[in-house]
């Protein structure tokens, strides 16, 4: 059976024209959602259930030295207040430190501080107490009885304040971030022609549709979690190394989750939750409020950014440095990665990139669509942008004449690389040589129009550890059908509708006879949602688990069967049946198969190869994004009207979900550049904009039609010939809106998010300027 294989057999889906595989096919879980007949973490019932509450810290680093709780505990419907004392008493259950993310191979949590252990406070909103009660309005009430003094300590809580502490260098995934080829300063000062600056990003807050909750409880000693997490597996590993218990005795399901984007890992709420439903021996929700997410869940940290490139006069870079600092939680292990797709992207004699981390007493930063990437491309964009215009050359052009020939810091090959493709589409489309190079020119009335272009990578990711299980069914006269299951997660990208449609093309079945069942750790794999790697993830361990599978159906072949004597290399699944790989016509439905062999069932389960594909191949989705901008000349205010995104990401598996994903990375994109920031108080490291109110996300009115076209050229050593998308849509959105802004108004912004204040004085010194 020609099958895929990492090392470089190609995946015979990848080529296949006018199956399922491409398919606009609706998402499976879309009627559920719409009709509220999907039930998410915080819609789970239990009988018995008690309400939870958390109380937070109100300053940023010191000691509890007061915690009267006597009012909370008499106020009605109250089960049990739980502080720091309780889970020291003889009573409490014992807690050991939750493992952060990257310290083991399941490790899922947001820092690795031991829980509610002592009368320690390391940041401003973290929990002090939990209230249980019958009700959430009795608990929110109770909460607020508490009484809480401290003893506050010194706290770093300005990041200015903090790198004058001093810096340390960054790593992610255990891998430094920094890297030097050639003498990248002197080759910069040597330029003829050279660009550099600096530019911010301010912290960011997660905020997906639905909140963080768990609904669980206790069984002896196992524990049942229902959760809206981006890892099922890692999770249960993680809560049972806090209870001291065996990974199989903790169980969690999380079948639908409304959003996730990097933030749905452990924090302190499950552990907390978990503790006070094994002292109360009742079953618990915790479902956190908005503010509630904010305090206790972290997002994407600020960074400081130094760009420069030089270039010689037929534009080819001399040098790119990329450099600077973000703010990290001192607890926290994951420094903002901003360098990471600007080694992978241009051609140059000379490099040097590099983060250092400043440490806060702040909330542990973690991961947030596209980590990295998404804000450093705003500054290496924004950059390449002023040096075309410094050097008159088109901003594409500029692009195109510094497009490696193999990856800039590895040397590999690309595994398949078509971004200058897709650069070319996109300008078509786009309508980008209607556009005047010279800022200001075009004018709406008190609209300053300006058109803006920046390109976009994401690394292909396949972690290892992916497996799946796929079992054929009939039940009576009925015709055969499958269900696959992976512990995987639908967080509303339509995962599990891209697995159904590459299951069904395998199996040679039609889509509504697959099911997929997916997002509960006693499924096989471990497959976490996150680096956009779950389709690749996915494919490779169907992949397997189909191998396996064409061996078992061999195995109920008779002798009189037209498959007796094959062996799982020649032989294949299509029209739903097994056949001959050299002879089509030798075949066997699955419905005589098992009929044969009295059997209502077939099974197999295998674990995906080691991901050596990423060791042999430089695997990166592409795109080029177009945007055109509006700003008022009265206001300051800008809006962006159009955009186009145009990606090379392999083969595309879905054409509906897949444009879904673009589209969604774009909005979060234009959030980044027009809007998102999170407010510090920085005399107490308190975030002052909890809410949805002052913390502003892109509504309806702020997006503009969104234009979405792809290359849909096979990867052949990524499985499917598809890489990942749900993070290279949000990449490289604040520079191609920077950019365009510029063009509109001859403002350069380099201090996101764009704001009127920004641009209202300096675009009405232009505007004079350029009449």
């Amino acid at each position: 059976m020609t099958t895929w294989t990492p090392e470089g057999t190609s995946d015979p889906l990848m080529t296949r024209r006018g199956g399922l595989i491409g398919a606009p096919l609706s998402r499976l879980d879309g009627a559920l959602k719409v009709t509220g007949t999907a039930r998410f973490a915080a819609e789970v019932p239990l009988d018995g259930l008690a309400y939870a509450a958390l109380a937070c810290s109100t300053i940023p680093k010191g000691r509890i030295t007061a915690l009267d709780v006597s009012a909370a505990e008499r106020a009605p419907g109250v089960v049990l207040v739980m502080t720091h004392r309780t889970l020291r008493s003889s009573t409490g259950p014992r807690l050991n430190p939750p493992p952060g993310f990257l310290t083991a191979e399941k490790a899922a949590s947001g820092d690795g501080l031991p829980v509610m252990a002592d009368d320690r406070v390391h940041w401003n909103g973290q929990p002090v107490a939990l209230v249980l009660a019958e009700t959430q309005e009795q608990a929110d009430h109770a909460r607020s009885l508490i009484r809480v003094g401290y003893a506050a300590e010194p706290a770093v809580t300005s990041f200015a304040d903090a790198r004058t502490r001093g810096t340390e260098a960054g790593a992610f995934y255990g891998e430094p971030l920094s890297f030097t080829a050639g003498d990248a300063e002197a080759a910069l000062a040597a330029a003829p022609h050279r660009v550099d600056a600096m530019y911010t990003t301010p912290p960011h807050n997660h905020n997906a549709i639905e909140p963080h909750a768990a609904t669980l409880a206790w069984d002896g000693d196992e524990l049942y979690v229902h959760d809206t997490t981006q890892a099922v597996r890692h999770e249960a590993w993680t809560l049972a190394e806090v209870f001291g218990l065996p990974e199989e005795q903790v169980h969690v399901s999380s079948p639908y989750l409304g959003g996730g984007f990097g933030g749905k890992g452990v924090w302190q709420h499950q552990v907390l939750a978990a503790a006070a439903a094994r002292l109360a021996r009742r079953p618990v929700r915790i479902a956190l409020s908005r503010e509630g997410v904010y305090r206790l869940v972290g997002g994407r940290a600020a960074t400081e950014q130094r760009v420069a490139i030089g270039a010689a006069a037929d534009g080819r870079f001399e040098a790119i440095i990329h450099a600077g600092t973000v703010a990290k939680g001192r607890h926290s292990i994951l420094p903002e990665p901003f360098i990471t797709g600007t080694m992978g992207m241009y051609s140059s004699a000379a490099m040097k990139a590099e983060v250092r981390s400043a440490d806060l007493d702040m909330l542990s930063n973690t991961f947030m669509r596209a980590p990295g990437e998404a804000v450093g491309s705003f500054a290496l964009e924004s950059a390449i942008d002023e040096l075309a215009c410094e050097m008159g050359i088109d901003p594409i052009e500029l692009r195109l004449r510094n497009e490696p020939e193999a990856d800039p810091v590895t040397g590999r090959a690309f595994s398949s690389r078509n971004l200058v493709q897709a650069y070319r589409a996109g300008a078509e489309r786009f309508g980008w040589d209607a556009r005047d190079a010279r800022p200001g020119t075009r004018r709406d009335g008190e609209w300053l129009i300006g058109l803006g272009t920046a390109a976009t990578s994401f690394p292909y990711v396949r972690m290892p550890g992916g497996a799946a299980r796929i079992t054929i069914t009939r039940d009576g006269a009925s015709d055969a059908r499958a269900r696959v299951e992976v512990a995987a997660h639908e967080m509303g990208m339509g995962t599990a509708t891209a697995t159904a449609q590459v299951t069904a093309e395998r199996l040679g079945l039609p889509a509504d006879k697959v099911e997929v069942a997916c997002g509960d750790s006693s499924q096989p794999g471990l497959v976490m949602a996150g680096g956009s790697q779950q389709t690749a993830s996915i494919g490779a361990a169907v992949i397997a688990a189909h191998r396996e599978l064409v061996g078992e159906l061999l195995k109920l072949a008779g002798d009189d069967s037209p498959l007796s004597g094959l062996t799982p290399d020649e032989a294949g699944t299509a029209d739903g049946g097994v056949a001959a790989l050299d002879d089509p016509d030798r075949r066997e439905s699955y419905e005589s198969l098992l009929d044969g062999a009295g059997r209502t069932e077939v099974s197999a389960e295998a674990a995906a190869p080691p991901p050596a594909e990423m060791g042999n191949w430089s695997m990166h989705s592409y795109g080029a994004l177009f945007c055109e901008a509006r700003v008022s000349a009265v206001t300051g205010e800008a809006r962006v009207s159009r955009f186009l995104g145009s990606f090379d990401c392999g083969r595309i598996l879905n054409a509906k979900t897949a444009a879904s994903q673009f589209r969604g990375g774009i909005v979060m994109g234009l959030g980044l550049a027009l809007m998102e920031e999170t407010l510090f108080d920085e005399r107490a490291g308190r975030i002052m904009n909890p809410n949805l109110s002052e913390y502003h996300i892109p509504v309806h009115a702020d997006v503009p039609p969104i234009d979405i076209l792809w290359t849909d050229i096979p990867d052949p050593h990524a499985p499917m010939g598809a890489r990942g998308i749900g993070e290279i849509g949000i990449t490289g959105v604040g520079a191609a809106v920077a950019n365009a802004v510029y063009n509109a108004t001859g403002t350069r912004v380099r201090d996101l998010p764009i704001t009127p204040d920004q641009l209202l004085t300096r675009t009405r010194q232009n505007i004079t300027l350029y009449g």
